[in-house]
């Protein structure tokens, strides 16, 4: 149903509206004996929301109604996501798992089309760019998912793949003065010409090469934290979604 004030949609069962808080039997009477005036643009966007009133609609959306195959498979989507996060967060950065993953294969093409992007800014920035892009992929398809399909756990997922991404970078750059890395086309850094490895390049060239093991941990760290709060967000939408289904078959019954 939409709310006959402000229009916003929601349960058939709410007494009141989530967004504006009318209540909707006290509303009604009131409404008929107001004479039909064209709504003025205000009246129709409805009142601003609180910032905790944004953030809840914003992130936290769920369509009224729930379709059991879709949310089946959600559900198992989910538990594939969440068993594979926590091999990545447990298992040691040195073992290089993330790096060999399936998933550094999906991460690849996004990384080698950043250095093309970013190649016009300058021989650093190129190198940059790698990285650059295949971080800024996923948090492009979060910003569509909530803005645009108003999917908030595909986005939930998003921030999975965002945090896969700073993890699958962590042996990367971890790797700037060992050089041992096979990198594209089976060369190491220690085999091939100065500036292939992109972030021997990066931090020799910004005099940070003696941090690589520090910025590895935080980008790992970093990854590790986004894929606790995708677990927590995409868990809390499938549970909104799972109550849902269970008001529909109270309905039915």
């Amino acid at each position: 149903m939409k709310c006959p004030k402000c229009s916003f949609e929601q349960p058939d069962q709410q007494a009141e509206c989530l967004r504006c808080g009318v209540i909707f039997d006290r509303y009604r009477p009131q409404q008929k004996n107001i004479p039909q005036t064209e709504p003025s643009a205000a009246a129709h966007a409805g009142p601003a929301l609180s910032p905790g009133e944004f953030i809840k609609e914003f992130l936290f959306y769920v369509k009224p109604e729930t379709n059991p195959l879709i949310f089946g498979g959600r559900a198992l989507f989910f538990l594939v996501i969440f068993v594979w996060g926590l091999k990545f967060i447990f298992t040691p950065m040195e073992s290089n798992y993330v790096f060999d993953s399936f998933w550094h294969l999906v991460n690849l093409p996004f990384h080698e089309v950043g250095h093309i992007i970013f190649r016009p800014f300058g021989r650093l920035m190129a190198s940059l760019g790698g990285s650059i892009a295949q971080v800024l992929m996923p948090l492009i398809c979060l910003v569509v998912f909530l803005i645009k399909t108003r999917d908030t756990f595909a986005a939930s997922f998003t921030l999975w793949w965002t945090g896969e991404n700073f993890m699958d970078l962590a042996p990367y750059i971890n790797d700037a003065r060992s050089r041992t890395l096979p990198l594209l086309g089976g060369n190491t850094g220690r085999t091939s010409p100065y500036g292939f490895h992109d972030w021997e390049f990066i931090l020799r060239e910004t005099k940070l090469l003696r941090y690589d093991h520090v910025l590895a941990n935080l980008a790992y760290t970093l990854g590790t934290v986004l894929m606790v709060c995708a677990f927590a967000w995409g868990g809390y939408i499938l549970f909104k979604q799972y109550k849902n289904l269970n008001r529909l078959s109270s309905d039915e019954s």
